[in-house]
């Protein structure tokens, strides 16, 4: 298995994940995105944050990815994660790669910290986030109408960086050195891909 950024040649194999997903209460979105939309909204990540893949002789196992948590100059500091596997790549540890080589390049960029939000019950993804040092922070009621019903979302959150006074603006994923993305990824992975792969 690899990591590698995201490219938008991805969008449908993207797509084919999400729609595990679509009609259950794990996304709130109600509509499966076409090709073009998820390509575009892979794009439009990729300007600012990571977009990440699991690879596995060309077959995606899953995706990781962050962005602006709120939209106030205040909060550009923090990150909002998302990640979600292939029915057949759950439980085996991808995700915890995939995710942990997500949070070191936010480090890299000086995100100071992350949020995850997880609808009740998701054992899976629970287990996950406190398995990462992730801490629950809140729990809001009936917060989202989905398949019939009301549900809770419990969100999580993880210091990635020291708090320090005058902190530096977010680096943008694309301007760290891709050398750098490389080694992170490797670090995760048996192989990896740069943000400029043209394959």
């Amino acid at each position: 298995m690899k990591i590698r950024m995201a490219r938008a040649a991805d969008a449908a194999a993207i797509a084919a994940i999400y729609a595990q997903y679509i009609a259950t209460p794990v996304t709130f979105e109600y509509q499966l995105p076409e090709t073009g939309e998820m390509a575009a909204r892979i794009e439009e990540t990729l300007a600012e944050y990571p977009f990440l893949v699991a690879e596995d002789q060309g077959r995606l196992l899953g995706y990781a990815c962050a962005h602006r948590q709120m939209a106030r100059a205040a909060y550009q500091w923090n990150a909002e994660l998302s990640i979600y596997l292939d029915g057949s790549a759950t439980s085996q540890g991808i995700g915890a790669r995939l995710y942990q080589a997500l949070m070191e390049l936010l480090r890299l960029q000086g995100v100071r910290t992350v949020y995850g939000g997880v609808t009740v019950p998701n054992e899976k993804s629970r287990r996950l986030h406190l398995s990462l040092g992730f801490q629950c922070v809140a729990l809001y009621h009936n917060t989202g109408y989905k398949s019939g019903a009301w549900h809770d979302v419990e969100w999580f959150e993880k210091q990635l960086l020291p708090y320090a006074a005058d902190p530096q603006p977010v680096t943008p994923i694309t301007a760290i050195d891709e050398d750098l993305i490389c080694k992170v990824l490797s670090r995760y992975a048996t192989a990896c891909r740069p943000l400029t792969s043209a394959e």
